[in-house]
């Protein structure tokens, strides 16, 4: 695993993502701004934790294809469910 390329990617995606840059949010009586909330990514020696789920183990396929994603310069196939139209 190429963790300094894992952190390179990483911080290319969140600039994707629009990291540090506010939406308007209409409200009722107006609108506000607001930040997109963040997807948090712990990488342990081990494993990683990913949105605060479960420990997954570097041997898990799972996390292996998650990072292998995040290498290829891509978001992790796993988010598409949750977030249909992109993150």
């Amino acid at each position: 695993i190429d963790f300094d390329l894992i952190l390179e990617n990483i911080k290319y995606l969140n600039m994707l993502a629009g990291e540090g840059i506010s939406q308007i949010e209409h409200v009722p009586r107006g609108a506000r701004l607001r930040q997109a909330e963040p997807l948090p990514l712990t990488l342990y020696q081990n494993g990683i934790v990913m949105c605060n789920g479960a420990f997954r183990p570097y041997q898990d396929p799972s996390t292996q294809q998650c990072l292998q994603d995040i290498m290829d310069g891509y978001f992790p196939s796993e988010l598409q469910p949750r977030y249909p139209d992109g993150i």
